[in-house]
């Protein structure tokens, strides 16, 4: 079978499957496959497939078509530009988390700081950040130390010097530390929401999904334990739900934030909040 007449036939299958984007999964697995972008994939799609080829991508289209995250069956996924190792351990990186590292740029006015990445996870704020802000220096921590060891992995990768990470329960391990920025995307989804039962969040670790307080409590944890990290008028940096903007920004308010505002995402939703300290 050619090539392209294989990602017609996975495109068909993920379809009648629900994924919301079956092309875009069957071309982004053959080319897992394959080793190849998919630009090659567009010109060379005439080729035949290789047996083993063929195999190996209707066992992947399988998989996906039972819901398995195509983050989770190549092992990568893009955030910010950077080809990012995933796995089980932690939250696949969503485009929507690119608005706080937006928002985290423009506050790093200084040519030096420091940043501390709160649940880092594949370490892909913290990453994606010192990318961009040589001059500064990058922690991130987690509490799982696979995610730990995953997110000194992608930094070694990609070359990127100026971050490192640490295994932390949020502040534990951080005793009287103080940075410029402080950002986390921690759990905030309420545990009765039906959308934990719909899509890759199916897959992913609960522990990094759910809080309690309808989602609220470890945004309230970092706010009341955030300003004690903070230098002097260094700011506060959380995404959080599409409806809990309101609840967060009188969170930070109730803590003594100043300067609290919220940033829509790329779908228009109220998606990152900050504050800075007095």
């Amino acid at each position: 079978m050619r090539l392209d007449a294989l990602v017609a036939w996975a495109s068909k299958r993920l379809a009648g499957a629900g994924s919301p984007t079956p092309r875009l999964d069957a071309e982004v697995l053959l080319c897992h496959v394959l080793g190849v972008e998919r630009t090659w994939l567009y010109t060379w799609g005439d080729r035949p497939a290789t047996s083993y080829a063929r195999a190996r991508f209707e066992a992947l289209v399988a998989a996906r078509a039972a819901g398995h995250p195509v983050a989770y069956l190549t092992g990568v996924r893009e955030f910010w530009g950077l080809a990012l190792a995933t796995s089980r351990h932690t939250l696949i990186p969503r485009p929507d988390t690119e608005t706080l590292v937006e928002v985290l740029l423009e506050l790093a006015s200084e040519p030096s700081g420091r940043l501390l990445d709160l649940g880092t996870g594949t370490g892909a704020i913290a990453l994606a950040f010192a990318s961009e802000r040589p001059g500064w220096e990058a922690l991130g921590v987690d509490r799982v130390p696979e995610a730990v060891a995953l997110a000194e992995s992608n930094a070694g990768r990609l070359g990127i010097a100026n971050a490192r990470f640490l295994h932390s329960d949020w502040f534990t391990a951080l005793a009287e530390e103080r940075f410029a920025l402080v950002a986390a995307n921690p759990p905030y989804i309420d545990a009765k929401d039906p959308h934990l039962a719909q899509g890759d969040v199916r897959f992913e670790p609960s522990s990094a999904l759910v809080a309690a307080e309808a989602g609220l409590a470890d945004l309230r944890h970092l706010a009341e334990r955030g300003m004690a990290h903070l230098s002097a008028g260094g700011w506060l940096v959380l995404e959080h739900g599409h409806d809990q903007a309101a609840a967060v920004r009188r969170l930070l308010e109730a803590y003594g934030y100043v300067a609290i505002a919220s940033r829509r995402d790329l779908g228009g939703q109220e998606r990152v909040t900050f504050g800075r300290q007095p």
